[in-house]
């Protein structure tokens, strides 16, 4: 939080020449900025409507999504059906598109045929439940995002950690705005997209933002057998998220958990770089071409 200790006269005298330049810059910027805004929980889903809201603060919007849940697809591509797409509503301020497909699915498909340029943003969210630790090898929200990182664009993924069909995405606003300005004043590095995981309490109960790194962990499935109506056997996925370090601060699971907005830089090179020198001398040295 950043505390303002100037005298109210002297900022009203200085606002109209110091801050109109900078607020022309941002108008100017709002309006050729465009963003494209998906989801893995559905068009209908709401927090798909609470950032679209928040991002029509920022641009012009063009929201794809489907009409069902694609949670827990990933980076899946639809590859053995034909993908269709209907424009449901456009305004001033957004496109709204329906699309047969996964959340990888409608980003390349707005990329390559709906829009008529590259767009300055890819925003992914916000999903039901957090996206936190290993988590984002799962997400289709933070598949979305990494999709567009792909393409060199700025792309972020937002999380509430809730899944309650009531879930209130309220104080999700303040640092969904305070995360995508940085990333108007300070563009991601090429293929670095963030996630940004946000606690399901009160606004005035979240006590801030923290940068951190993905925990260590891994889920721990269950299959729970079950009968259909019809007395065949079928079998429902449940599970428990297993943190292995739960009294690490540095980590996303931590932040959440301690009431923090976590943001962590995602690299789509998943290339473990540190074990490259160790992996090459535990080969004999015919078998490692030299470099």
């Amino acid at each position: 939080m950043i505390e303002n200790h100037t005298d109210n006269k002297v900022s009203e005298r200085l606002i109209p020449y110091i801050c109109r330049p900078t607020h022309i810059i941002m108008d100017k910027e709002k309006k050729e900025r465009l963003i494209l805004l998906t989801n893995d929980d559905g068009l209908y889903a709401a927090g798909l409507r609470k950032l679209l809201e928040v991002m029509e603060e920022f641009g012009r919007v063009v929201l794809i999504s489907t009409t069902e849940s694609m949670s827990g697809m990933s980076q899946a591509l639809t590859v053995k059906s034909p993908l269709r797409v209907k424009m449901l509503e456009q305004n001033e301020r957004h496109t709204i598109y329906a699309c047969s497909g996964t959340p990888t699915d409608g980003v390349k498909l707005a990329i390559n045929q709906l829009l008529d340029r590259k767009p300055d943003w890819v925003v992914s969210g916000i999903n039901h439940g957090a996206n936190a630790s290993v988590s984002v090898l799962y997400s289709g929200t933070m598949a979305a995002a990494i999709e567009g990182c792909l393409y060199g664009i700025d792309s972020v993924g937002f999380s509430l950690n809730s899944f309650s069909p009531s879930a209130d995405f309220s104080a999700c606003k303040k640092y969904i705005r305070l995360v995508m300005s940085h990333v108007a004043a300070n563009p991601l590095p090429r293929g670095v997209c963030l996630n940004v995981n946000i606690p399901a309490v009160p606004e005035e109960e979240i006590k801030g933002l923290r940068i951190c790194r993905q925990a260590r962990g891994n889920w721990r499935e269950e299959f729970e057998k079950r009968k259909d109506p019809m007395g065949k056997t079928y079998y429902w996925l449940t599970g428990v998220f297993n943190n292995h370090e739960p009294e690490s601060g540095d980590t996303d699971e931590w932040a959440i958990s301690n009431g923090y907005v976590s943001v962590v830089p995602v690299s789509v090179d998943m290339t473990a770089h540190g074990y490259i020198d160790e992996l090459k001398s535990k080969f004999r040295d015919e078998q490692v071409a030299k470099i």
